[in-house]
């Protein structure tokens, strides 16, 4: 599974996992989002409901380029900085192209399925 992640001045490709959280988190695409920085280390953005965590792991240890699910706020998380294990985090995909991009992301995106 493949997803674009686009707005006016930056697009990057990424591969996602084949499990539960992003299954369910492929079915909300195409989606707008609003990404954030947070603490110098990801971008993050609200999604508009909770994704199943079912079957996933206590938590991760991502890494530059990771796109995750951070279950206990239900947000979405990109990772452009090193960055430990989470408890609860779950990670969705990874980026293919465009990590150095990530810091262009700022404000509305688009993410959408890349066929």
């Amino acid at each position: 599974m493949k997803i674009k992640i686009s707005n006016e001045t930056a697009v990057l490709t990424a591969t996602m996992h084949d499990n539960a959280t992003t299954r369910d988190f492929m079915s909300l695409l195409p989606l707008t989002v609003t990404l954030y920085d947070y603490a110098g280390t990801e971008k993050i953005s609200d999604l508009p409901r909770r994704l199943s965590t079912q079957g996933a792991p206590p938590g991760s240890d991502p890494a530059v380029g990771d796109i995750t699910l951070y279950a206990p706020w239900g947000n979405l998380a990109i990772f452009y900085k090193d960055f430990g294990y989470a408890s609860g985090l779950i990670i969705l995909g990874r980026i293919d192209a465009g990590v150095d991009k990530l810091s262009q992301l700022n404000g509305e995106v688009t993410v959408e399925r890349v066929e």
